[in-house]
């Protein structure tokens, strides 16, 4: 398996860890995008895999991860994107594979949306494109003044572990890694991104009409046992891209690339080696 190597991108002055493997010059790139909790190593297993056939990569969002944590970004969709396009064009990535998780579903739909000359295909992996009527019960407290902040200031490393079923549904050192993370910038980021996300979302519908006609190529892999998003997501997902594919891991939870890697990478890693072939082909 390729090794994966380490360095980072700074885009307006914020700072985020980059791994990466494969060319590091092809504009032809896979990118993952986390979402929350989250960062860019949790793709480390599948960045070193992709990298055998194609340049492949994953970074930190700003707030989250190892990232820089400013006050002043704008923790929307849309700083989010515009901070994204930034990077990529840092990076010199002309053409993406996108493989989003989690929040970082709506970022690289609305990325995709507004740039669809370089988005070439996306894999979803149990994330919501923002058309339900309600948030979650955690984001829900999130969201309200004042009882988000309690909320974030009562969340402890035994509180953590066990929301995530660390030693049974998910590793220990992979949730404690979560936590470390989630510091005292990370969830201000949480609080200030889901207050300036109502749900449905402007726009939401919008984005899924482009890329529906677009109707770029697509793979939804999920995890049944998800405890925060429903199987129903993925019809959602399918009017975006009608032709995608779905891999359903029955054992899986919210984060199938942690707690079955090996399913996850079945499922993945064949469609980006066909849509970097056919890059290569055309």
């Amino acid at each position: 398996m390729t090794k994966v190597k380490t360095g980072e991108v700074s885009v307006g002055g914020v700072r985020s860890p980059l791994i990466w493997a494969g060319d590091r010059d092809d504009p032809e790139a896979v990118v993952f995008v986390h979402g929350n909790p989250g960062s860019g190593r949790d793709f480390e297993d599948l960045v070193a895999r992709s990298g055998e056939f194609g340049r492949a990569l994953a970074f930190d969002l700003p707030g989250f991860g190892a990232a820089d944590k400013p006050a002043g970004f704008d923790y929307s969709i849309e700083g989010y994107v515009e901070h994204m396009d930034a990077a990529f064009e840092r990076l010199g990535i002309e053409r993406a594979h996108l493989v989003v998780h989690d929040f970082g579903g709506p970022f690289g739909m609305a990325w995709a949306a507004q740039h669809p000359q370089a988005f070439a295909s996306m894999v979803t992996i149990n994330a919501g494109f923002l058309t339900a009527r309600r948030w979650h019960r955690v984001a829900r407290l999130w969201r309200r003044p004042l009882i988000g902040e309690v909320v974030m200031a009562a969340t402890n490393r035994r509180s953590w572990r066990r929301a995530f079923g660390a030693g049974d549904e998910l590793p220990v050192a992979f949730v404690d890694r979560m936590y470390d993370e989630f510091d005292r910038g990370t969830r201000r980021a949480v609080l200030r991104l889901y207050r300036a996300t109502p749900v449905p979302y402007p726009g939401a519908e919008g984005w899924l009409e482009t890329l529906r006609e677009l109707d770029r190529p697509g793979l939804v892999v999920w995890g049944a046992k998800d405890p925060y998003l429903a199987p129903r997501r993925i019809d959602e997902i399918r009017r975006a891209f009608p032709s995608a594919e779905v891999a359903m891991l029955d054992q899986s939870g919210h984060f199938p690339f942690i707690d079955d890697p090996e399913a996850t990478a079945a499922a993945v890693v064949p469609f980006l080696r066909s849509q970097l072939a056919v890059a290569v082909r055309g």
